[in-house]
């Protein structure tokens, strides 16, 4: 083997491969590490949040709210999660060099989640649309925070693991 004009032997080939396969599992433990605290908190509560100004926003008649206070408070939300994102992912690369992944996880966690998490809540909307019961609301806001924490616990687990 060839490295930048230098003849490698067979053995210091391997120790570079090595090397190699190294990085790459020390960068994907990195990239597995639990989002700060702080971020995994503002998140857990957005998931609980979020389902309740929806459920305003599309009620029949103002429910507890006008539909436009509904709306401030769901596009406030948003914008507040946003922000705080962008903060965490600028901080977790500044301070590793890596950015935050969910393609680490394994696949049986991250595709039921990503199907199921706006399932949860689409379906929530739905049936609170239909029954006027925020019941449904409640509900998909503490499933919401439920998946939050497991998927939080499964970055502590992963990272336990690849460490």
């Amino acid at each position: 083997m060839e490295t930048n004009g230098v003849r490698l032997t067979p053995e210091q080939a391997r120790a570079a491969l090595a090397d190699t396969e190294r990085v790459r599992v020390s960068a994907a433990a990195l990239s597995a590490t639990p989002w700060p605290n702080w971020f995994f908190i503002t998140l857990t509560l957005y998931l609980a949040a979020l389902p309740i100004p929806l459920g305003g926003v599309i009620a029949d008649r103002d429910w507890l709210l006008p539909r436009p206070a509904w709306m401030a408070i769901m596009l406030a939300l948003i914008a507040a999660y946003g922000a705080l994102f962008a903060v965490a992912a600028k901080a977790w690369r500044n301070k590793t060099g890596v950015a935050l992944r969910l393609d680490v996880l394994p696949k049986r966690a991250t595709v039921p989640l990503t199907l199921g998490l706006p399932l949860l809540l689409v379906g929530a909307l739905f049936a609170f649309r239909a029954t006027g019961r925020p019941l449904w609301l409640i509900a998909a806001s503490l499933l919401g925070a439920a998946v939050s924490v497991g998927f939080h616990l499964a970055f502590v687990r992963l990272h336990r693991r690849t460490t």
